[in-house]
């Protein structure tokens, strides 16, 4: 599927939950996987964590590629890396369809969303809580999507910093309609409702799906409250 197509496909359907596969357990992915998909999921969020840009390690490449040999599902590598641009082909390759890098990460994140639209991905730009929106204004016409964290990245089931509804906001105003906007971090039912009212149209979810033991019930709540809004 081309990027243009993925990006229409993606905004038909928004607001949607993508379930957030830190949380998963890895002991038995495929069968998390399969569970994702009876239960209605329509991507799949991997956080790559290398230990250097954030205080944890998650998985890179390998596990990228595993998820790619098991799923149809498109899949959307959130770089929590230094140095992203060493990277970024080869993830590609892995087989996501969706990247995102760090603001923070970067001096000049503008070439290397360039690039990932030039292999053809989507390309996501990140800001963590302290970083103020209006620091990557020069770089939202090269974006596709902005995701904004509402926690500090490094570590799931985190408490949802509401400063990000704010940051939602203003980066809607700054980008105008066709911007998607993302948010992850303490998202769950009783957060969902009010970042889909500042502008989120992606909802990066994990505790609030896998601490739940059907799936499908709770992403269909979680949908349900996202359209109420």
């Amino acid at each position: 599927m081309s990027r243009r197509d993925y990006l229409a496909n993606l905004r038909a359907a928004t607001p949607a939950v993508y379930p957030s596969m830190l949380m998963c357990d890895f002991g038995h992915l495929k069968d998390e996987v399969d569970r994702l998909e009876s239960a209605g999921a329509q991507v799949l969020h991997l956080d790559v964590m290398d230990g250097h840009f954030v205080p944890n390690l998650s998985y890179g490449l390998t596990l990228v590629e595993a998820f790619a040999g098991i799923t149809r599902l498109p899949l959307e590598a959130h770089l929590m890396i230094s140095n992203p641009g060493d990277y970024i082909e080869r993830y590609f390759q892995a087989g996501a369809s969706s990247l995102i890098i760090h603001a923070e990460a970067v001096e000049r994140p503008r070439p290397l969303l360039e690039k990932i639209r030039d292999l053809g991905a989507v390309a996501g730009l990140a800001i963590n809580p302290p970083t103020a929106a209006d620091t990557i204004r020069d770089c939202l016409d090269v974006c596709d999507q902005v995701l904004v964290m509402s926690v500090m990245p490094g570590f799931g089931g985190q408490e949802f910093d509401r400063v990000a509804l704010d940051k939602l906001r203003a980066v809607r105003k700054m980008a105008g309609p066709d911007l998607l906007l993302e948010i992850d971090g303490g998202v769950n039912q009783a957060t969902v409702g009010e970042s889909v009212a500042a502008g989120a149209q992606l909802l990066v979810i994990g505790s609030g799906i896998f601490k739940h033991h059907d799936y499908q019930a709770a992403l269909r709540q979680l949908t349900a409250q996202a359209h109420q809004n």
